[in-house]
């Protein structure tokens, strides 16, 4: 049970797949403008990763030890058809947050950050329980950091920020600050 938790929290904090491995920067800049978006956006990752990593367990465990080579092939094809179902179940629940979220939603589907949670986990040897507190621990820390970031720049838009610093570069002044904030967690464990 300990190890469990060191695992969702190192994933969440420490080793935080946006903030500290630099993994998935394009929605972290695209999505995060407003808090709402944000948190989907979060909750939609969080489901891809869960289900990828039930996913790259059964594949570790039943198909890839006959066919290693098949191992990154194999994870983008199930990312690729997570992202899909994702994508067609949005779109018809609700299609407000489809339009908001965008060309970001499909583009979980090369997110690397799903794609090297997969490696991660198979390359540290999880089993299933393992597997899925680092899905989501790893979900948690991204959407942790999109909140994060759209509750700053939805603040910073009520203050007066020079011109040359507005927009992009107020985003990568405040992903740069919220990065070094979160690589100050880097000594206290790791997975």
């Amino acid at each position: 049970m300990g190890d469990l938790l060191w695992i969702l929290v190192s994933a969440m904090l420490v080793s935080n797949f946006t903030l500290s491995l630099f993994l998935g920067l394009c929605p972290f800049m695209g999505v995060s403008a407003r808090v709402e978006t944000a948190l989907r956006m979060g909750m939609a990752n969080i489901f891809v990763l869960v289900i990828t990593s039930i996913c790259a367990w059964l594949l570790n465990t039943y198909v890839l030890p006959y066919a290693p080579y098949l191992r990154l092939i194999s994870f983008i094809v199930v990312i690729a058809s997570l992202v899909q179902i994702v994508e067609m179940a949005i779109r018809k629940i609700s299609p407000t947050l489809f339009r908001e979220l965008g060309i970001f939603l499909p583009l979980i589907t090369t997110n690397c950050a799903i794609l090297g949670f997969a490696i991660f986990q198979t390359n540290r040897g999880y089993g299933f329980l393992e597997g899925l507190t680092f899905a989501v621990g790893a979900g948690l820390g991204l959407t942790l950091a999109l909140v994060l970031m759209a509750s700053i720049r939805e603040t910073s838009e009520l203050s007066s920020v020079p011109a040359m610093a507005r927009n992009m570069g107020l985003v990568l002044i405040i992903a740069g600050s919220l990065s070094l904030a979160f690589m100050g967690f880097a000594g206290l464990f790791s997975t």
